[in-house]
C-alpha cells in the first residue's frame, strides 16, 4: 500500500482548465473523497491519478514513484466505477478472476483471492450466477469484488453507489466503510453527495471548478468551512445565509451581525477576532439546527430571538424542517417535532449565537 500526492496537479482541455493547481497529500491507508458539484475538476482528477487522463502540469506520485508517464496497467491501481461493468456472459466467479487471468496468475492463487474477495463481500454463494441474476446492489459488490482481487496499492472509485437506490445506498456505504477498515487499502473516492462524504471520508477534498476550496476532516469542514462555498456546499439541509452587516451598540461593547428584521450578538470570542470592524458588509450563516423554537428554550436573551412567520413544514417524525421568513429573508429551521410549528403562523424563534458563521461580503472568506 502507499501514499498518493498529487503536487501542483493541473488539466486543460484547450482553453478550459478542469483541474488547477491541484495539491492534496493522501496519506496511505487513508479513505479520502473528493466532493463537489458536477463539473468541478473531481472524476478528471481521478483518471488522471488512474492514468486515464494526461496530466498538463505537475508531478503525480503513487509511493514514491513519479507516475505522470506509468501506463495505467503498471500503477498498481484498481478502480470502480459508476457503471458496473460486469461480463454478461461470465459468472460471478469469473468476472472477479478475469483480471488476474489476463496477469497469468496461478490458478490456485486466483482461486483463493476470489474466494476470500467473495467472502469478504457476501457473494460467496452467488459465484456460479451470471449478472442478470444479480440484483443492483450484488452487482455493485461484484465490481468491488473484481477490484478487491487485484490487491492493489490503491483504490479509486468513481460513484460507485449512484445507480443504487435511497436504502441500498446506505447498505452499500456502511459495507464500503466496513471494507476499508479490514482491507486498510488507501482509498480515492469521488462523489457528489455530501452525505456520501462526510459520513465516509477520513477527510474531504472540497472542489469547485477545478480549484480545491478546503481539505479538511469532515467535523471540521461542519464547525470551520472556509468560505461561503463549503459553508453551503457541506451540511443537509444547507446553512442559512443573510447579507448583513456588522454593527455595535453606543459604547461599542458589543458587536452585533444585523440585517433586515433580524439583529443578533455576536459572542466574545468571536468578537475578539473580529475586532474593531463595525459597518463592514457581511454575510453571516447559521446552520438550521441552530435555529430553535422558542418552547425549546425558553429563557433565551432577547438578542438571540426574532419573530418569525411560518410558510412550510417538513414532519419527519422525530424533527421537522420549518421553511420562516423575517422581512423578505427565507430560512430553514430544524426543529424537535415537540415545538409543532403550524404553516401561516408567526412564532418565536431562537438562533444559537454560539454557532455563528460570519463571512466577508467581498471575498466570501471565513472571518470566524
Amino acid at each position: 500500500m502507499a501514499g498518493v500526492t498529487l503536487d501542483h496537479i493541473s488539466k486543460k482541455y484547450g482553453e478550459v482548465t478542469a483541474v488547477n493547481d491541484l495539491n492534496i497529500q493522501i496519506r496511505d491507508q487513508e479513505f479520502l473523497v473528493l466532493v463537489g458539484p458536477s463539473g468541478c475538476g473531481k472524476s478528471t482528477a481521478l483518471r488522471m491519478i488512474a492514468g486515464l487522463e494526461e496530466i498538463t502540469g505537475g508531478d503525480l506520485y503513487i509511493g514514491d514513484r513519479r507516475v505522470n508517464d506509468v501506463a495505467p496497467k503498471d500503477r498498481d491501481i484498481a478502480m470502480v466505477f459508476q457503471s458496473y461493468a460486469l461480463y454478461p456472459h461470465m459468472s460471478v466467479y469469473d468476472n472477479m478472476a478475469f483480471g488476474l487471468k489476463l496477469r497469468k496468475r496461478p490458478k490456485a492463487e486466483i482461486d483463493r483471492r476470489v474466494k476470500e474477495a467473495a467472502e469478504l463481500l457476501g457473494l460467496q454463494n452467488l459465484l456460479q450466477r451470471k449478472p442478470k441474476q444479480l440484483s443492483g446492489g450484488q452487482r455493485q459488490r461484484v465490481a468491488l469484488g473484481r477490484a478487491i482481487v487485484r490487491e492493489p496499492q490503491v483504490f479509486l472509485m468513481d460513484e460507485p453507489l449512484s445507480n443504487l437506490d435511497a436504502k441500498l445506498r446506505v447498505e452499500t456505504r456502511a459495507g464500503l466503510i466496513k471494507l476499508h477498515q479490514r482491507l486498510l487499502t488507501t482509498t480515492v473516492y469521488v462523489t457528489h453527495d455530501q452525505t456520501e462524504a462526510m459520513t465516509m471520508g477520513h477527510r474531504i477534498a472540497v472542489l469547485r471548478d477545478g480549484v480545491l476550496q478546503q481539505l479538511e476532516t469532515p467535523q471540521t469542514l461542519y464547525d470551520r468551512p472556509a468560505n461561503l462555498f463549503v459553508a453551503g456546499f457541506i451540511g443537509s439541509p444547507a446553512m442559512n445565509f443573510f447579507p448583513g452587516q456588522l454593527t455595535s451598540d453606543d459604547g461599542g461593547q458589543d458587536l452585533y451581525v444585523q440585517t433586515s428584521g433580524l439583529k443578533l450578538r455576536v459572542p466574545e470570542d468571536m468578537r475578539s477576532k473580529l475586532g474593531a470592524q463595525s459597518g463592514r458588509e457581511i454575510v453571516f450563516g447559521v446552520r438550521p439546527e441552530h435555529i430553535h423554537h422558542k418552547s425549546e428554550v425558553p429563557n433565551a436573551e432577547t438578542w438571540r430571538t426574532a419573530s418569525v412567520n411560518v410558510s412550510v413544514v417538513e414532519p419527519l417524525g422525530s424533527e421537522v424542517f420549518a421553511y420562516l421568513s423575517a422581512n423578505g429573508h427565507e430560512f430553514i429551521a430544524r426543529m424537535d417535532a415537540t415545538a409543532h410549528p403550524h404553516p401561516g403562523e408567526t412564532i418565536e424563534t431562537v438562533f444559537d449565537t454560539d454557532h455563528l458563521h460570519v463571512f466577508d461580503k467581498e471575498t466570501e472568506q471565513a472571518l470566524v
